[in-house]
C-alpha cells in the first residue's frame, strides 16, 4: 500500500524578503557575501532600516520549505513541520503553505506568541545571493513539532541541515531521523550552505548519525565535509555517510550516485541572474522524480533541469506550470 506522503519535510520557517542589492551596498553594510549569516533581530533590522527604499518580493521559504513546494507543485505529496509566531508573517505563512497545497503541523489556533523568522536575500548583478537570516521563533523549532504518524506515513524524510544551528532544532533532527528509521522510511538531507559545514561540521554529522540514504550537497559543502580541495577524495567521504547522494556544481552540472555508479548530469547553459533557491530546487524536483520511479540519471537530469531554470528569474520559486512542463519535455 502506497504512502500519503512522498516527502516529510523538515526545516526552518523563514520567511523570505527579496532584494536586488549592488556590491557597494553590500560593502558599505559590512555584509558577507554569497553565505548565509544568522543576526539577531537589532542587527537584521538595521539592515530592513537601510532597505527600506527598495523594491522587495516575499515568500514563505527556509531550504527545506523551498522543497517541500517544489514537490507538491510537480505533483507529489509533501509534509512540512516547522514553527511560526502567532504573527502577521506567521499567517501569511501558514496561508501561502495551504495554497501551495503543502500538509503542515501548524495549525492557525495553536501558535505561541513571538516573532516569525525571516530571512534577507541580497541578490547581487552577479546572481549571487547573500542571506542574513534572523531565525525568530523557528530557533525554539523542537521535537515538539514532528508527527510521528505523518513522517511514518512518508517515503523520505528530508532534513534541512540549517537546523543544525539551534541545539532543541537538532535534536528535533534528529529525532526525525530515528523515527523514520524506525519505520523503515528512507532518510535524506541537504548540507543546506557552506557556512554550516564550515562552523557546525560535528553537528552536521551527529544528524546523520550512521548514515542516510540520500545526502544532497553543493560541491564546496562536500569538499569542506571531507576537509579537502580534491573533488574525489569529498565523493568518496560521502559514500561513507550516505548510500547515495547529488553533488551540484553550479554550471557544470552535479554528479549523482546511486548507490553503484556515478552519473555526471550537465546543466542546461542559462544566463543567471538570482540563484537563490536553486540548490532547494534540485532537491525538489530529484525527490519528486525518485518517488515517481524515475531513475537516478532521469531524477538529476529533472533537477538539473529544474535549477537551471530558476536561475534565470527572480525568486525561490517556478510558476506551477513551468515546472510541470519540464516533466513531460
Amino acid at each position: 500500500m502506497g504512502k500519503k506522503y512522498d516527502v516529510y519535510g523538515v526545516g526552518n520557517a523563514l520567511v523570505d524578503i527579496e532584494y536586488e542589492v549592488s556590491l557597494e551596498l553590500l560593502q558599505e553594510l559590512k555584509i558577507d557575501k554569497g553565505v548565509m549569516t544568522l543576526l539577531d533581530e537589532d542587527s537584521q533590522n538595521h539592515i530592513l532600516e537601510n532597505l527600506k527604499n527598495l523594491h522587495c518580493h516575499k515568500s514563505c521559504g527556509g531550504s527545506a520549505a523551498n522543497t517541500m513546494v517544489a514537490i507538491s507543485q510537480l505533483g507529489g505529496k509533501a509534509f512540512y513541520s516547522c514553527k511560526v509566531a502567532n504573527d502577521e508573517f506567521g499567517d501569511f505563512y501558514i496561508e501561502d503553505l495551504h495554497n501551495s497545497q503543502v500538509d503542515t503541523n501548524l495549525k492557525n489556533g495553536d501558535r505561541q506568541s513571538g516573532i516569525t523568522g525571516k530571512c534577507l536575500v541580497l541578490v547581487t548583478p552577479d546572481a549571487d545571493r547573500t542571506m542574513n537570516t534572523f531565525l525568530g521563533i523557528t530557533e525554539k523549532f523542537s521535537t515538539q513539532e514532528l508527527v510521528s504518524s505523518a513522517i511514518a506515513d512518508s517515503e523520505y524524510v528530508y532534513i534541512e541541515g540549517y537546523l543544525v544551528t539551534s541545539p532543541t532544532a537538532k535534536e528535533a533532527a534528529i529525532k526525525a531521523r530515528e523515527i523514520a528509521e524506525k519505520a523503515g522510511v528512507k532518510t535524506t538531507m541537504s548540507l543546506s550552505d557552506y557556512n554550516m559545514v564550515k562552523f557546525f561540521k560535528n553537528g552536521l554529522l551527529d544528524i546523520i548519525g550512521s548514515g542516510l540514504d540520500l545526502i544532497f550537497a553543493n560541491e564546496s559543502e562536500a569538499l569542506e565535509l571531507a576537509d579537502t580541495e580534491d573533488f574525489q577524495v569529498a565523493v568518496e567521504k560521502l559514500k561513507t555517510l550516505s548510500k547515495k547522494f547529488a553533488i551540484t556544481r553550479g554550471a557544470k552540472g552535479s554528479v549523482v550516485f546511486d548507490g553503484q555508479k556515478l552519473i555526471e548530469i550537465t546543466a542546461p547553459q542559462v544566463k543567471a541572474v538570482d540563484t537563490v533557491g536553486a540548490g532547494d530546487m534540485y532537491a525538489g524536483a530529484f525527490l519528486y522524480g525518485i518517488t515517481q520511479g524515475m531513475s537516478y540519471e532521469e531524477a538529476g537530469k529533472l533537477a538539473s533541469s529544474a535549477a537551471s531554470k530558476i536561475v534565470t528569474s527572480y525568486g525561490p520559486r517556478l510558476k506551477t506550470e513551468e515546472l510541470k512542463a519540464l516533466v513531460t519535455a
